[in-house]
């Protein structure tokens, strides 16, 4: 009986994989010029993605002059409103309260307590 199920599981197996192992064979392998052919054709219809994998800008065309832009960037740049290359917006400058002094002191005294945290 259970040699009997085996039989049928393994039968039951191969009929279910032989269909896609033939499809596999059949298929031949495409040659280098096939396969630039291919990529080319894609590449004309507008089909392939982009560097990065996320899916194409849509094009579009300015309607600035490039002398309007550049003095926009310009004025931009003065104001200081430009984002630093990375895309993450600057951190708003800090000023102390305190004297260098006073920072080295505290920082002494927190030593001095054991109050400071390891390095990393």
């Amino acid at each position: 009986m259970f040699t009997r199920m085996v039989w049928v599981a393994t039968v039951t197996t191969a009929a279910a994989i032989a269909p896609q192992w033939v499809a596999a064979q059949a298929s031949a392998p495409m040659s280098r010029e096939q396969v630039k052919s291919e990529t080319a054709a894609a590449n004309k219809a507008g089909q392939l993605t982009p560097a990065g994998g996320g899916p194409a800008a849509p094009k579009s065309h300015s309607t600035k002059s490039r002398a309007h832009v550049k003095s926009e960037t310009a004025a931009a740049a003065k104001a200081g409103e430009l984002t630093p290359a990375g895309g993450s917006p600057a951190a708003p400058k800090s000023h102390s309260t305190k004297s260098r002094e006073q920072v080295k002191s505290e920082t002494t005294d927190a030593k001095k307590k054991g109050e400071l945290k390891p390095p990393g």
